[in-house]
């Protein structure tokens, strides 16, 4: 019995697959923290490029 339960501990079956879901929870983490932090500087960003592509209704009407 005493052998069986030294066996269990050093089995070390799955221990790979669980550092890998832990690496992949990190990186994830850790783009919504990016994705958080940029974001209002992204939408500002793209709202700018928006405003510059867009025709402005006013002006001199040069058809």
């Amino acid at each position: 019995m005493k052998e069986l339960l030294m066996n269990l501990l050093r089995d070390e079956n799955g221990q790979g697959m669980a550092e890998y879901g832990l690496i992949l929870a990190l990186i994830a983490v850790v783009c919504v923290l990016a994705l958080t932090m940029l974001g209002g500087g992204l939408r500002d960003k793209f709202t700018e490029v928006n405003n510059n592509l867009t025709p402005s209704s006013g002006g001199s009407g040069g058809q």
